[in-house]
């Protein structure tokens, strides 16, 4: 008879996840994240519509996402909009552990009816965001528009990613700035994927990032 050979047990794939306190004298944020998630959120900052672009940063993402911000909104959304991207940052960055075996960097495309955004991002150590996109309208519901920046330049910081997003064209600010979400979560789902066959290479020449 054959001898039967035998197999090895699978590799076990760690569990990419961290939780955020971070507590300000002008915010209070709790936030969990799930990398390797189905797309799950329950969101609350106070700011309707940065909730839905929070919501579809984990849907496009894959991500499992958890934000309880409260923010001195009596006074501006700044503070809010700007630590919710702090604490998003920092949980991307523990979450990713050594970094071994990502892919690093990604990119996406995203049309939102007559619009068109893209996204680049490169997990790669380095804080870095440029962001070119002319959005009409100074609120779009109940967000200030301006702030759009301000969340990605403080989660570019606070992730050490370079973060490159444009707005190539469109007439309606909700769909401009839906679409710059949906492709900087669908950028950075590629860029924290992991690819078996360099599960213990880090991806640079460095060896560091």
């Amino acid at each position: 008879m054959p001898t039967k050979r035998a197999t090895r047990p699978a590799a076990r794939i760690s569990s990419r996840r961290a939780t955020i306190h971070r507590k300000t004298t002008e915010t209070q944020i709790r936030l969990k994240l799930n990398l390797d998630g189905q797309g799950k959120s329950k969101i609350s900052t106070g700011i309707r519509f940065f909730d839905h672009m929070l919501d579809l940063v984990a849907r496009h993402g894959a991500f499992d996402l958890t934000i309880a911000a409260k923010g001195d909104l009596d006074v501006d959304q700044h503070h809010t909009v700007e630590d919710v991207g702090i604490a998003l940052g920092e949980a991307v960055t523990r979450a990713l552990g050594n970094k071994k075996g990502i892919l690093r960097a990604g990119y996406f495309l995203m049309p939102m009816d007559e619009s068109l955004a893209a996204a680049a991002i490169d997990l790669s150590g380095r804080p870095h965001c440029i962001i070119k996109a002319k959005i009409n309208s100074p609120r779009v519901g109940d967000f200030q528009s301006e702030l759009l920046e301000d969340f990605f330049q403080a989660f570019a910081q606070s992730a050490r990613a370079n973060v490159h997003l444009r707005c190539l064209y469109g007439r309606s600010s909700h769909h401009q700035i839906e679409a710059l979400f949906k492709c900087f979560a669908r950028a950075l789902r590629f860029a924290a994927s992991r690819d078996q066959r360099l599960r213990h290479v880090l991806p640079s020449t460095k060896g560091l990032l």
